[in-house]
């Protein structure tokens, strides 16, 4: 086994990482919000005001930053007016884009701010471009933000919530280069210098304005959206998935072989490319990276269980969902110059899920433990760092083994490694460099004896976070052996 030496640079900052990289995405899409989030006041689930306590509980020690709401493509069919005021009287929708069920309305603008409230996140409403009016757009800010004389703001208190809330993230429609609208993005561009101008600002409320980006690497979206737009908006979005196979012929959750994990990691380590690529193009009209690339979808996308609605999005969570949200998370830290938000899709019970329900029982999944962890570099200094990341090969194609990520905040330097590869474990030698004093480490992993292991109801617990008891720090230097498969944190301290 090669020695992997890697130097890291206590004293070399490369800019803060934004919390709101550790957001969470939460759409009317299966059982995310109802079921997942949502049960109701009267339900026999223990709820907080009709929100699950259990599930609540579990975000909170996520620290969950930023919540994203309620789309997604249901965005772009939601009309806020439905979701607002007696829930008996609010409108039923059928929601077409997943599953065809019938959407009740019960949780609307005033559920979704109480939930942000109770997890201590920020709200980020999308707003509806696709299928609603700029009429209808500006109400709602006007209903949310506005504290003066107005039938909107007097609609609010009715309601029963006297004082606006305070939103900051606001996104002017979601994929309307898709499910959105079908738009091309000359005309989404003049839509959205539309729909934005009556985004207003009311008081001391200070909407930061998302605009829809581009679908993976649609690298001329970006370009038109920012020449035509960029002095108007405050981020620019991105969504891509991690999908094995292609597209419309997905892999299972599970079940998979080295090459279905080969080709997950392979597609995970394309967001550096597609960040750069998407920056890049973006400094050439924003050089003082004002505006922010705002990845406000990504994760696994698998075929969804078997037995269960197929619009639902339901899949299992494995090792190899634990792998991508390492490396992604490294990723975002890279670019944390010009990434200022990203958020996992989706929460609860849809996709790469941090959280699975059923009935009245809850399990953490790897990505949670993955999250948990990594919530230590939430507004930290990202440090740079050089040296070998060793080589992972399957079938003549090659990836690095290592993907590492370091930061400090709080006197504590915090470092995290993925080992890639399905088979092999990696000797690493780290070295930090300019540290201000002597550090005691500790560790944590979260690994499992095959990687398509997963938590069930019946064994909640296969794969959590363990203590890390196998790295020696001596004279500024940590060695360790980085068990195939595994994501790990060191702390410094």
């Amino acid at each position: 086994m090669t020695k992997q030496r890697v130097v890291i640079h206590a004293d070399w900052t490369l800019g803060t990482i934004n919390k709101n990289i550790y957001g969470h995405f939460a759409e009317h899409l299966g059982r995310c919000i109802y079921e997942g989030l949502w049960v109701g006041e009267d339900s026999p689930i223990p709820n907080t005001q009709g929100i699950r306590s259990d599930v609540l509980e579990a975000l909170r020690k996520l620290q969950v930053p930023l919540l994203r709401w309620p789309g997604g493509c249901f965005a772009d069919e939601y009309h806020w007016k439905d979701g607002v005021g007696p829930r008996e009287n609010r409108k039923r929708m059928v929601n077409t884009h997943w599953g065809g069920v019938v959407e009740n309305n019960h949780f609307g603008t005033h559920e979704f701010f109480r939930l942000c409230e109770l997890l201590g996140a920020e709200p980020y409403i999308c707003g509806n471009v696709g299928s609603g009016t700029v009429q209808e757009m500006s109400e709602w800010v006007e209903y949310m933000t506005f504290d003066g004389e107005s039938p909107m703001a007097g609609w609010r208190r009715a309601n029963g919530q006297e004082k606006p809330w305070k939103l900051q993230y606001f996104g002017v429609g979601n994929e309307n280069w898709g499910c959105g609208g079908n738009m091309k993005p000359d005309h989404y561009a003049n839509l959205y210098r539309n729909y934005q101008t009556y985004v207003r600002q009311y008081g001391t409320n200070k909407l930061y304005k998302i605009a829809g980006g581009a679908n993976i690497d649609d690298y001329n979206w970006t370009d038109v959206l920012m020449r035509e737009a960029h002095w108007l908006m405050d981020g620019l979005s991105l969504h891509y998935y991690t999908i094995p196979g292609r597209w419309e012929d997905k892999l299972p959750a599970t079940g998979f072989d080295e090459s279905g994990w080969f080709e997950a990691m392979q597609k995970s380590l394309f967001m550096d490319e597609l960040v750069t690529r998407h920056s890049t193009i973006m400094d050439r009209y924003d050089p003082g990276k004002r505006v922010g690339l705002i990845v406000d979808e990504w994760g696994t996308w698998f075929l969804p269980e078997p037995g269960t609605n197929p619009g639902f999005l339901y899949q299992q969570n494995t090792m190899r969902d634990a792998l991508v949200a390492a490396i992604h998370l490294h990723v975002f830290h890279k670019h944390c110059d010009r990434v200022q938000m990203a958020n996992l899709a989706q929460m609860v019970n849809v996709l790469q899920a941090v959280i699975l329900t059923e009935g009245d029982r809850m399990l953490l999944t790897p990505t949670y433990h993955v999250m948990e962890m990594f919530k230590v570099h939430q507004d930290a200094e990202a440090l740079a760092m050089h040296g070998a990341f060793g080589e992972y090969e399957l079938n003549g194609v090659r990836l690095p083994q290592v993907s590492v990520s370091a930061s400090k905040k709080d006197g504590k330097v915090h470092i995290s490694l993925a080992n890639l590869s399905h088979t092999d474990d990696v000797e690493l030698e780290l070295e930090l460099r300019g540290a201000e004093q002597a550090y005691a480490c500790r560790g944590d992993i979260v690994a499992a004896d095959d990687i398509g292991a997963h938590n069930t109801f019946e064994q909640p617990e296969r794969v959590t976070k363990q203590p890390f008891e196998g790295a020696e720090l001596a004279d500024g230097k940590l060695q360790l052996t980085l068990p195939a498969a595994s994501v790990v944190l060191l702390t410094l301290e």
